[in-house]
């Protein structure tokens, strides 16, 4: 009784700043570039909000797991 349950990490082999946007990416099955952009342009619609939204994902959202060998 398996379920493949989809799981939200923040990224640790594709990181600008904490991979926060990659793992977001990944869950959502996105370009991470795509998501990065989106961020960028929130900022400067929002101003500093998104900012400290993101401060607060790079809290909350654990690093991924280290691949089993």
């Amino acid at each position: 009784m398996s379920e493949n349950i989809k799981r939200l990490y923040r990224s640790v082999s594709d990181v600008m700043v904490a991979g926060v946007c990659s793992g977001l990416a990944d869950y959502a099955s996105m370009d991470p570039t795509v998501i990065r952009l989106l961020f960028v342009l929130a900022f400067f619609l929002t101003g500093p909000g998104i900012f400290i939204a993101y401060l607060i994902l790079m809290i909350v959202i654990p690093p991924a797991p280290a691949p089993s060998a």
